[in-house]
């Protein structure tokens, strides 16, 4: 025998409630609604609700006076979320149902929902921004191709063949730094709305990582600056190939941007997995801006790169089931170090 389903009250709902009655007094004032309109519930009850909840719109209009819930047309229902502003000035998302007891009827109870827009407000701010930093780091490349390109077509006869490979060898630079900006930001949204896909298939991390050291060395790094420690035998290990080398390869290029002396690559096993870290003899990441390692167009002082490496990093990890953290190399500087578990066929 199934047990009774317990009542729903107003203090069990994750938003703020009024409920006025039919004559606008506050009826029901949950504590969600006390905490963001920082208004006791003893005090609210009984009241008009115009006065306990005064609103306005970004006009400086009062929102009861313009929307008129009691009067106006008789066939509205409910009134669609939308940002208003209390009394001192917060923002505040505000949603509205007019219960009628009949259609078109008089309105016999007036529920308004709240919510906090600080957090909407931030999310369009990061957006805002995340738009600011892409259309910055599109300008340079596509500038330089624009120039280099003009003066090529207007001075092709009179430049020499040196001039010409050196202009079109910048424009083919800079297209693939436009290819890669795009592409990171592919990546980002995939992560970001959990559309990654993982072709798993058995990989071996030391030859994942010397593939990466033989490409930094093949494109003019120095050999001597790369080394590679293994420690144990690893277990069957069924990850993303393509993917584990691009996390390999941002976190070399992070440690070779912002680090120094040698980069150290160490893979161990790791409760039943594998962990991988990346140790560069720099001077390391400060402690308080630890926290903001990993977020979308984080970057140090000296604004290398775009800033959404270790954001990809760590989604393509976690993508994976593992986890990665920073800290303190034992050399002083600054280690990446992931772990990734053994994973299992995409068949089984």
């Amino acid at each position: 025998m199934m047990g009774e389903v317990p009542t729903l009250s107003a203090e069990d709902l994750p938003d703020g409630v009024l409920v006025a009655d039919h004559r606008g007094k506050v009826v029901t004032f949950n504590r969600m609604a006390s905490r963001l309109i920082r208004l006791s519930a003893g005090v609210a009850l009984g009241r008009d609700f115009r006065d306990v909840l005064p609103l306005h719109d970004a006009d400086g209009r009062d929102w009861w006076k313009h929307s008129d819930p009691y009067g106006g047309l008789r066939t509205r229902t409910r009134q669609p979320e939308r940002t208003l502003f209390l009394a001192d000035g917060r923002e505040i998302l505000m949603a509205a149902r007019y219960v009628r007891d009949i259609p078109c009827g008089d309105v016999c109870r007036l529920v308004v929902t709240l919510r906090d827009a600080s957090y909407r407000a931030r999310g369009e701010r990061n957006r805002a921004e995340i738009v600011s930093t892409v259309a910055h780091e599109l300008r340079s490349p596509l500038t330089s191709v624009k120039g280099f390109t003009a003066t090529l077509l207007a001075k092709w006869e009179r430049l020499t063949e040196k001039q010409k490979t050196f202009m079109l060898e910048t424009v083919n630079a800079d297209a693939d730094r436009v290819t890669r900006l795009i592409t990171e930001l592919l990546d980002v949204s995939r992560i970001e709305t959990g559309r990654l896909e993982l072709r798993r298939q058995v990989v071996d991390l030391p030859e994942c990582a010397r593939r990466v050291v033989s490409g930094r060395i093949a494109g003019g790094d120095p050999e001597d600056r790369f080394r590679l420690e293994m420690h144990g035998p690893l277990p069957e290990m069924w990850l993303d190939a393509d993917k584990l080398e691009q996390i390999m390869a941002n976190l070399v290029e992070n440690a070779m941007r912002h680090g120094a002396g040698t980069v150290t690559i160490v893979i161990e096993p790791h409760e039943g997995g594998a962990a991988v870290s990346v140790r560069d003899e720099g001077k390391g990441i400060a402690p308080d801006a630890i926290p903001r390692v990993f977020r979308q167009f984080w970057r140090t002082k000296r604004r290398g790169g775009t800033g959404l490496g270790l954001f990809i990093v760590k989604g393509l990890i976690e993508a994976h089931g593992g986890a990665i953290t920073v800290g303190r190399a034992p050399s002083g500087g600054a280690e990446f170090r992931f772990t990734m578990p053994a994973g299992a066929p995409e068949f089984a």
